[in-house]
């Protein structure tokens, strides 16, 4: 087969997954409550979505696995079939822009890519390494003098329930910089080294960040990595916790740093959206996207996401 052979990919898989979807990949892959039970993290599963995050959808090809997501090609197909697919959404969430395909586009790929020998409308993506290694800091150290223009500000401590006009007037208030709802917001972070290679300090918030973090999984084994980090006393402490919405945004920046993010470089990407204490009424999960440089809410029955840290110091 044309496709395959052209990406060598793992496994030798001979059939895409038709029914896989964007919608259904956390509860199968991260979650164990999903769709269906994958328990073997050698398990390749692929399959077509568009990606409608740039200016022109395309559509591109997923390799899903436990704790494994690459993008490994992008087809060309007709454009005007993949916008066609898009606007058939309808309305959908915000941010809400990957895109399960439908029976015209599966149909097409069908027969210009996976039936067919001919490989010629298959980009390879090549794979990158994601892998974050932490060094320097480059920040001031934790026992120097703070500058006396550095003034305190308290945020919102406490898990919050919000509709999307209370997380836009949250986000205004404190002037966090989101690129959907204040893209001209800038907060003003004074972070300091606390000489551990695993923590920063913000003397604005008084609040202890990982530098790192915890991998992707549900918000329910969130809660339990929490507990067993907090056992574990992670870097001298036991008092670590999911941030608010408000403490999560109080990190991001303007501009992406070199890694791609919106975030003070000394943090680590391999984080590029957190889950944080707050929940969407009438329904949903917020999390925070430095990605992208925003809030956002998934309506997913078994949302999940990445973990950074904090606590209060005292």
């Amino acid at each position: 087969m044309g496709l395959f052979d052209k990406l060598n990919l793992a496994g030798n898989p001979t059939a895409v997954d038709w029914e896989m979807t964007p919608e259904y990949t956390f509860g199968t892959f991260e979650s164990w409550g999903g769709k269906e039970r994958v328990r073997s993290k050698k398990e390749r599963i692929y399959y077509f979505f568009i990606d409608a995050w740039v200016e022109t959808p395309k559509l591109c090809l997923m390799e899903r696995g436990i704790k494994h997501a690459r993008v490994v090609a992008e087809i060309l197909a007709p454009p005007d079939m993949v916008q066609r697919c898009v606007d058939n959404q309808g309305k959908v969430a915000l941010f809400e822009r990957t895109h399960a395909i439908d029976d015209e586009l599966k149909q097409w790929l069908k027969d210009n890519v996976v039936d067919t020998d001919d490989d010629s409308k298959v980009i390879v993506l090549e794979e990158e390494d994601t892998g974050d290694t932490l060094g320097a800091t480059g920040l001031p150290e934790a026992g120097e003098p703070v500058p006396a223009a550095v003034q305190s500000i308290a945020l919102p401590d406490y898990p919050l329930e919000l509709v999307e006009e209370e997380v836009a007037e949250l986000i205004k208030r404190y002037n966090f910089t989101d690129h959907e709802r204040n893209p001209n917001g800038s907060f003003p972070n004074y972070f300091v080294d606390n000489g551990d290679n695993q923590t920063l300090t913000d003397k604005v918030t008084g609040l202890m960040w990982q530098r790192g973090g915890l991998d992707i999984m549900s918000t329910r084994m969130m809660h339990k990595a929490i507990t067993a980090l907090n056992k574990e006393g992670f870097a001298g402490y036991t008092d670590w916790r999911m941030p608010t919405l408000p403490e999560a945004m109080s990190l991001m920046d303007q501009k992406c740093n070199a890694k791609d993010q919106h975030v003070h470089p000394a943090f680590s990407s391999d984080q590029p959206f957190i889950i944080v204490d707050a929940t969407r009424k009438p329904g949903g999960q917020w999390f925070v996207d430095f990605k992208h440089g925003r809030a956002y809410w998934s309506s997913g029955t078994i949302p999940g996401g990445f973990g950074r840290l904090c606590r209060k110091e005292k």
